[in-house]
């Protein structure tokens, strides 16, 4: 229980760095991407998106130990979260690049 509530702490810090507009760096593929691929991407929606899914992570994380203890019940809840995180690749692929 202590590692899971640690762990959500540690996501809603992020969710917060990523609101305040830091923590570019911390974005996968983003610190790696050239200038030219750089311009290609809305920062600010892309961070909003991270800060989203860094909340829905937390809330994960801190659910844990309150979720039944048959295997099924949590691989109900990780598949649940398993589909977030995939609509959020593709929102981050979309939604988040300039036109």
């Amino acid at each position: 229980m202590i590692i899971s509530i640690s762990l959500a702490i540690l996501f809603v810090v992020l969710a917060v760095i990523f609101l305040m507009g830091k923590g570019d760096k911390l974005i996968a593929g983003y610190k790696t991407a050239s200038e030219e691929e750089k311009q290609k991407v809305n920062i600010h929606r892309l961070r909003l998106l991270m800060a989203i899914l860094s909340v829905i992570t937390a809330v994960f994380c801190a659910s844990q130990p309150f979720i039944g203890s048959e295997p099924r019940d949590h691989l109900g809840i990780g598949f649940v979260f398993f589909l977030v995180t995939l609509i959020f690749v593709i929102l981050a692929n979309t939604w988040a690049k300039k036109k």
